[in-house]
């Protein structure tokens, strides 16, 4: 059935992690023993079932704003039966209020909004969490500007250039950049 959401997702455009992105997170969660998870942008449910398949144990909350990808995520999830492990809010990450801590925090929303994210939910991540954010090549384009031919893409660019500096200057926190899938950061309280 993860093959019928990958599918999915290349017909209908809808971006989804690539397998060796999805394969080092998975691997993170394992290592790691990570148990609760926050997911800023669930798309159509698709890593949020994989983080939830690492473990029975694994509580995963993700965030989507689209209507149509939250029910087709719904949909996914209930199809592999994980809706006691997954709680999908159908919300503006910006507008939703969480007290919550949690051992992960999966930024793969906006990319244009990634520092705001951030900067928005490192205050729920617990005492030895990590935040790993996805696309952070954004196909390549990251590191070649000339390739670039849309205004509206060299100013996503720009603003993810901006993130990579915000994680590499961060007072609060250590960041790890790995050559993996759409280019993965892996962040750690100091």
């Amino acid at each position: 059935m993860l093959e019928n959401i990958e599918d999915y997702a290349r017909i209908n455009k809808i971006p989804i992690m690539e397998k060796d992105g999805i394969e080092f997170l998975i691997k993170c969660i394992k290592d790691n023993k990570i148990s609760t998870i926050l997911e800023i942008g669930s798309a159509i449910g698709y890593s949020a079932i994989q983080m939830a398949l690492v473990n029975s144990n694994v509580l995963v909350t993700t965030i989507e704003r689209d209507t149509d990808r939250y029910n087709e995520a719904v949909k996914n999830i209930k199809y592999f039966k994980l809706n006691d492990q997954i709680e999908i809010i159908n919300d503006d990450a910006f507008k939703v209020l969480i007290d919550q801590k949690y051992d992960l925090i999966f930024i793969d929303a906006a990319k244009g909004q990634y520092i705001k994210f951030f900067e928005k939910f490192k205050n729920n991540l617990n005492e030895n969490g990590v935040i790993i954010s996805d696309n952070l090549h954004f196909h390549g384009l990251v590191n070649s500007k000339e390739k670039i031919e849309s205004r509206n893409v060299r100013g996503l660019v720009r603003k993810l250039r901006n993130y990579i500096d915000f994680l590499k200057n961060n007072e609060e926190f250590d960041t790890e950049f790995v050559d993996i899938g759409d280019g993965i950061s892996i962040s750690r309280k100091k």
